[in-house]
């Protein structure tokens, strides 16, 4: 009997471990109110409403952040947006890891990021904040700079001085243009890290 219940506690604990394997959270960087919603440093939250809106799941204001869930094909993924503004991202991060239960191999986060061209793509399992404030925060809160993140290309297509502007400003019409048909290529690779891996989904999507 006792050999049995062993098994059993070993199979009910594989069984959790790999239902925790399923769930993922992708988390899209940006500021909240209405006059930030269109600007390039929000590009993440952007990325996030197009998925939602695309699948038909709605965003929910929960503990630091807006919340919604989406599944597909036995996995499920924990979309946040967090409200504490941008340079205090990671605190949200933590509590939706730690309050569904995700290994940390299953964060995303995506973000802007300066020195890529509009609209390029690339993922990475780790690397440094490069001056994003929002991923700053997010390293020193999980104490690590090994987590996925997904870089969305906004170019730096700015004079000397008006980074901050530039960042904080809106897409110009020509960005406005091209964008849609790259929120759905971020939709499809949101798609391919949880069912396919963070392997096949960098070698998949980076440069594309």
């Amino acid at each position: 009997m006792c050999k049995f219940l062993i098994r059993l506690f070993t199979k009910k604990k594989s069984i959790h471990n790999h239902e925790l394997m399923k769930k993922y959270l992708i988390v899209g960087l940006g500021n909240i109110g209405e006059k930030y919603a269109n600007t390039r440093h929000n590009i993440g939250f952007k990325i996030l409403d197009y998925f939602a809106e695309n699948e038909s799941i709605i965003f929910e204001t929960q503990k630091l952040g807006d919340i919604a869930q989406f599944k597909l094909k036995g996995r499920t993924f924990i979309f946040l947006k967090p409200n504490t503004y941008m340079n205090l991202s990671g605190k949200a991060v933590v509590y939706w890891l730690n309050k569904e239960n995700i290994p940390l191999e299953n964060l995303l986060v995506i973000t802007d990021d300066l020195n890529l061209p509009f609209g390029s793509i690339r993922v990475k399992t780790k690397g440094s904040d490069g001056g994003h404030n929002g991923l700053k925060d997010i390293q020193e809160k999980l104490n690590t700079t090994a987590y996925n993140r997904f870089r969305f290309g906004i170019s730096d297509a700015f004079k000397k001085g008006q980074q901050v502007d530039y960042v904080l400003g809106e897409w110009d019409a020509e960005e406005n243009e091209k964008l849609k048909e790259r929120l759905q290529k971020a939709s499809e690779l949101i798609k391919s890290f949880g069912l396919a891996g963070i392997n096949i989904t960098m070698n998949s999507f980076n440069g594309k």
